[in-house]
């Protein structure tokens, strides 16, 4: 049986990225962008825009462009990386409930191992997440 390709939202507003907190396990919790499975027949930014919405941040969202796909490091798994904008309002984002957070770009490497993020979304985010 083929895994499923998995679909990754990155959805940025005001100069922000939202993350999710997750936890495998028992172990330490770490810091993702809203991901879900690719199913049959659903393009990466159907998924990703998906991902988004049934995450506990339930937010809606439209897909803006493909970032780019791999084959993550430590899983193997097919990865596909979509920017993603908010539809409608999003409320304060200073405010967000707890295991939700929207980072900006001086505070992202205390959340995620910002080098260790894939390049195009890297280079995504630098570009997005520069205040004006």
């Amino acid at each position: 049986m083929t895994q499923q390709g998995i679909a990754v939202a990155v959805v940025v507003h005001e100069h922000r990225v939202l993350l999710l907190r997750g936890q495998v396990g028992d172990g330490e919790p770490f810091w993702q962008f809203p991901v879900g499975p690719v199913e049959a027949g659903e393009s990466h930014e159907d998924a990703a825009v998906r991902a988004a919405r049934t995450a506990r941040a339930g937010l809606p969202v439209s897909a803006v462009r493909l970032l780019g796909e791999r084959a993550h490091p430590q899983t193997g798994r097919d990865m596909a990386y979509v920017a993603c904008v908010p539809e409608g309002r999003v409320g304060q984002v200073d405010e967000a409930p707890d295991g939700i957070a929207w980072v900006g770009r001086d505070a992202i490497e205390r959340y995620v191992p910002y080098g260790e993020l894939f390049a195009p979304v890297r280079e995504y985010l630098d570009a997005a997440l520069r205040e004006p």
